[in-house]
């Protein structure tokens, strides 16, 4: 079995998150129980902001290996 790279151990764990955000949105539409607004408005706000954290991620993961890299380059 081929070792998973980081990119893809946070792909994975952003796409398990979004899951359990889509269940619970439906749940909190569906079931109608007090307070229902503000967690169904938390799981859109998440459903927007988590794939837009982990581009940020791995952006700033591949800038940082770059420059492990060029530093060992440089010795």
């Amino acid at each position: 079995m081929k070792k998973k790279t980081p990119k893809q151990i946070a792909a994975l764990l952003c796409v398990l998150l979004l899951v359990l955000l889509y269940l619970t949105t439906l749940i909190s539409a569906v079931a109608g129980f007090p307070g229902w607004q503000r967690l169904f408005g938390a799981c859109l706000i998440g459903t927007i902001a988590l794939p837009i954290l982990l581009w940020i991620y791995i952006r700033i993961y591949a800038r940082v290996k770059e420059q492990k890299q060029a530093g060992k380059e440089e010795d």
